[in-house]
């Protein structure tokens, strides 16, 4: 694969087991209940599977994506691609989970930017999503925390 143009992340300890993160982030319909970036996405967790995501970032009208499932491992990571400019700018969007303890894990949530249009993405686009990569880190911290400690359910069996 070829070097990105840019990578765009954001990494953040959460106090909470990387199975309640993971529960969180398997339930893909159920991200519309907390995750201010990508407030819809229709699909599933299959590799070669499409998404469909809504990505909301700040100074823009939300916007859809038509990705696909490139790689995911349960507890540890999903990865999708999509495309922009009919090819010329490709996404690939990563979310790890780190496991620290038992109780405590790393969420790293970013995208690597490839494709000739990538390198003439500006600054503000990609300070607005960095920002979005933020809000969602902690949406997602606080979800999961949430439910494990059993303020909004207890989590699930450990995604599909």
């Amino acid at each position: 694969m070829p070097k990105p143009a840019f990578r765009i992340e954001h990494r953040l300890g959460v106090p909470a087991p990387p199975l309640a993160v993971w529960d969180v982030l398997a339930d893909l319909p159920g991200w519309a209940d907390w995750n201010p970036l990508y407030t819809r996405v229709e699909g599933e967790l299959r590799i070669g599977a499409p998404l469909t995501l809504t990505e909301a970032v700040a100074g823009r009208a939300p916007a859809q994506l038509r990705a696909v499932v490139v790689d995911w491992t349960p507890e540890m990571q999903i990865l999708w691609r999509s495309t922009e400019w009919r090819g010329l700018i490709q996404r690939l969007h990563y979310l790890e989970i780190d496991k620290l303890s038992d109780e405590a894990c790393i969420i790293s949530n970013g995208e690597d930017w490839f494709g000739r249009l990538a390198p003439y993405v500006g600054r503000e686009r990609r300070s607005a999503l960095r920002a979005g990569l933020k809000a969602m880190n902690e949406a997602l911290r606080d979800r999961a925390v949430a439910m494990w400690r059993g303020q909004a359910g207890a989590p699930t069996s450990g995604g599909q």
